[in-house]
């Protein structure tokens, strides 16, 4: 990131800045990966807890975690294309990691091949076989404790 665009990752708290959200995750999901729209949104957007990563205050990348009966899951990181090599997707997966609760059992996610690499960073190993979710492959990986 050597031109000085420093990446902020906040929580988002209000309906404009989740809108916001909703269209990052259409254009990567949807227009780019071809992610069917009905698929996309589900009965999780109010249970989870969304971030919105800014650059220069321009909106450029998203994710979300919520609590599920098998731990914590992390979901539904969309970077905009043109900002994937700015240390957007650390900056989220960083800030996510430091808030989601340590007493909510595993932290795991569902992560598409191509940004295996990142995650494996902060942590996280494969777990089981290779699956398909939304036409995309995927393998499951769960944060392993550095203790």
């Amino acid at each position: 990131m050597g031109n000085n665009n420093q990446v902020i990752v906040k929580q988002i708290k209000s309906e404009s800045e989740r809108n916001i959200a909703y269209e990052i995750r259409r254009i990567v999901f949807v227009e780019e990966q071809r992610v069917d729209e009905q698929e996309e949104y589900d009965e999780f957007e109010d249970s989870s807890i969304h971030y919105l990563a800014t650059i220069n205050n321009v909106p450029v990348g998203v994710c979300r975690w919520r609590r599920t009966d098998k731990g914590i899951k992390l979901e539904r990181f969309a970077v905009l294309k043109e900002y994937r090599s700015d240390g957007v997707g650390s900056a989220l997966v960083s800030k996510v990691l430091e808030d989601v609760p340590t007493d909510g059992g595993k932290i795991y996610m569902h992560a598409q091949i191509s940004a295996m690499g990142l995650y494996s960073k902060f942590g996280f190993k494969v777990v089981g076989d290779e699956f398909e979710e939304a036409g995309i492959k995927h393998f499951k990986m769960e944060k392993v404790s550095e203790k």
